[in-house]
C-alpha cells in the first residue's frame, strides 16, 4: 500500500494574503453602503384621504361637496417627510385612487403630471367603491421593498387589508410608517393596522384646513359657469412669483429665505401654501386645479431667488 503524504503546515504567507482581500472586499462593501442613501417612497390611499380630510373639514365624505387640491397637500406630504427623514431621498409619490374603467379623471391626469407622482388607478364600481386599490399597494410596497429600492415607507391609508401589504414590506426589511387623518370621533384606521406598522402620525384640522375648501352650491365646473374667464398665462403667473420672492426678501429678510435654498425644489407646505394665496389675491384668479401654473409660479419664485445668492 502506497503511503499517503502527511499534509503539510499552513502556507502562512497565502492564509494571511487571502483574510487581507477578504477584509479589503468587506471594507469595499461597507464603504458603498455607508455612501448609498436611504429611500424613502409615499404610498396613499386617496379614497382615505378624500373622506377623512372632507369630513374633518366640511363633516362630509361626498367628493362632490368640497374641493381637495390635491397637489399642495402631496406637497405638504413630501415636505414632511424630508423633515422625517432628513437623510433620505424620494423615490416618489404614489397616487392610488379609483376610475370607472380604470380611465383617468381630468384631476386625476393632473395630479399624474405632478413631478415624482405616480398614479396608480383600481375600479370604481357603480356604488362608487373603489375596487383593486389594496392589491396594487400590496404589490407596489412588496415589489419596491424586496428589490432594496427603499428603506422606509411612508403609508397614508387606514383599511385593515392593507396589514398584508405591511407585512410583506416588512418582511424584506423596510420599515413602514403609518400616516393618518384626525377623525371627528373614534378612528378612521383599523386596529389591526395601527398594531403592525413601525411608527404613526396623525395631521389635524390645522394642517388639512389649507388644501379642502367647500364647492358654493350649485357649482359648476370651470369652464361652464357664466363669466368665466380664462386662466392666466405661465409667464404672468411666472413673473408674479418672483415679484413675491422680491416682496419676501424685503419684508422677511434674506436670511429666512435664504434657509428654503437647501429643500429647492419644493418649498415647506405653509411656505408654498403662503405663495399660493398671494399669487391669487394678485392674479384674481384661482391657480387650485392648474398644475403647469401652480409650478409656473414657483419657478418664478425660485428663479428670483437664486439669482440674489
Amino acid at each position: 500500500m502506497n503511503d499517503v503524504p502527511a499534509p503539510g503546515p499552513p502556507d502562512l504567507a497565502s492564509l494571511a494574503a487571502g483574510i487581507e482581500r477578504t477584509n479589503e472586499l468587506l471594507e469595499r462593501v461597507l464603504a458603498e453602503v455607508a455612501t448609498t442613501p436611504s429611500t424613502h417612497a409615499i404610498f396613499v390611499d386617496a379614497g382615505y384621504v378624500y373622506a377623512a380630510a372632507g369630513r374633518l373639514v366640511t363633516g362630509t365624505e361626498d367628493r362632490r361637496t368640497f374641493e381637495l387640491d390635491a397637489e399642495g397637500l402631496i406637497e405638504a406630504f413630501i415636505d414632511r417627510a424630508r423633515m422625517i427623514f432628513p437623510d433620505s431621498r424620494l423615490l416618489r409619490v404614489y397616487w392610488y385612487d379609483g376610475a370607472r374603467r380604470r380611465i383617468h379623471t381630468a384631476e386625476q391626469q393632473r395630479i399624474a403630471e405632478l413631478p415624482d407622482v405616480k398614479v396608480r388607478l383600481g375600479n370604481l364600481n357603480a356604488n362608487n367603491q373603489q375596487k383593486g386599490v389594496d392589491s396594487l399597494i400590496r404589490g407596489d410596497l412588496e415589489s419596491l421593498a424586496r428589490h432594496r429600492a427603499i428603506s422606509d415607507a411612508v403609508l397614508i391609508g387606514g383599511d385593515e387589508d392593507l396589514v398584508s401589504a405591511v407585512e410583506a414590506a416588512q418582511g424584506y426589511g423596510a420599515r413602514v410608517h403609518l400616516w393618518g387623518i384626525e377623525a371627528c370621533e373614534g378612528r378612521n384606521q383599523a386596529d389591526p393596522l395601527l398594531w403592525e406598522v413601525d411608527s404613526q402620525r396623525t395631521f389635524d384640522l390645522d394642517f388639512c384646513k389649507p388644501y379642502v375648501t367647500r364647492r358654493p352650491v350649485g357649482y359648476e365646473p370651470v369652464g361652464e359657469a357664466v363669466g368665466f374667464t380664462p386662466p392666466p398665462s405661465r409667464e404672468d403667473v411666472r413673473f408674479v412669483g418672483a415679484r413675491i420672492a422680491a416682496l419676501w426678501l424685503v419684508a422677511r429678510g434674506r436670511d429666512s429665505l435664504a434657509d428654503l435654498l437647501p429643500g429647492h425644489p419644493y418649498l415647506p407646505g405653509s411656505i408654498d401654501q403662503e405663495l399660493l394665496v398671494e399669487a391669487e389675491g394678485i392674479l384674481q384668479h384661482s391657480l387650485r386645479g392648474h398644475g403647469d401654473l401652480r409650478r409656473a409660479l414657483r419657478d418664478g419664485f425660485w428663479e428670483h431667488l437664486q439669482a440674489q445668492y
